[in-house]
């Protein structure tokens, strides 16, 4: 496997289409040298067929690099806020795979949202199954005149990747046959005193607990 690519039943697929593609194409090559017209066509067409199978499975394995399993309701992140005066607060992030980052926030509440891909039975049998990406986090405030006109923080939690599986699905129809639905989901939260929160995710989108009473 590529660096950073998991062996995943898309991935490996990705990778024997791809070798089955080149062969194909190689065969079609000395099929033209030979001068066998039908041959060339033959073998051109199958191999364009399995390289650009090749080239949508990694596509959809790089495009959901970053992207969770959901199963029935994941921890997602664990966030510490902490007061910082009249509107404003400190974030610490820590997500489940060991990263943390801290943010200085504007606003009356903290908002976290995400971005949720649902698979068809298709895509299933290929490994793919209801995935999620904390996408931001940003400050929330109450009035709405105030989030019209103060101070807006946001910041970005998703991780970086040469593909975007859910702007590609959104830009394209193409996957519409594996992609039974991509949408967006959030929740947010008071922060008046300092407090543990954690983001849950589940088949019915984002959530927020404040856990700081069972600590």
């Amino acid at each position: 496997m590529p660096p950073g690519i998991p062996a995943t039943p898309l991935a490996i697929g990705a990778l024997v289409f791809a070798a089955l593609g080149a062969l194909l194409l190689i065969a079609a090559l000395i099929a033209l040298f030979r001068v066998r017209v039908f041959g060339f066509a033959v073998r051109l067409l199958a191999a364009v067929a399995f390289l650009a199978l090749g080239s949508l499975f990694g596509a959809i394995a790089i495009g959901t690099q970053g992207y969770r399993a959901l199963t029935r309701e994941d921890l997602a992140a664990r966030i510490v806020v902490q007061p910082a005066g009249a509107q404003r607060f400190s974030a610490t992030v820590r997500f489940p795979d060991g990263r943390e980052a801290s943010y200085a926030v504007a606003g009356d509440e903290i908002y976290v949202d995400a971005h949720i891909l649902k698979w068809r039975p298709l895509a299933n049998v290929l490994g793919l199954h209801t995935e999620y990406e904390l996408a931001r986090l940003a400050g929330r405030y109450r009035d709405i005149e105030a989030e019209r006109r103060a101070p807006r923080t946001v910041y970005p939690l998703g991780t970086e990747r040469p593909l975007d599986l859910f702007s590609l699905r959104q830009q394209h129809t193409f996957l519409a046959p594996l992609v039974d639905a991509q949408y967006g989901s959030a929740t947010f939260v008071p922060v008046t005193n300092r407090a543990e929160l954690e983001v849950r995710v589940s088949t019915t989108g984002l959530l927020m607990r404040d856990v700081s009473a069972a600590k």
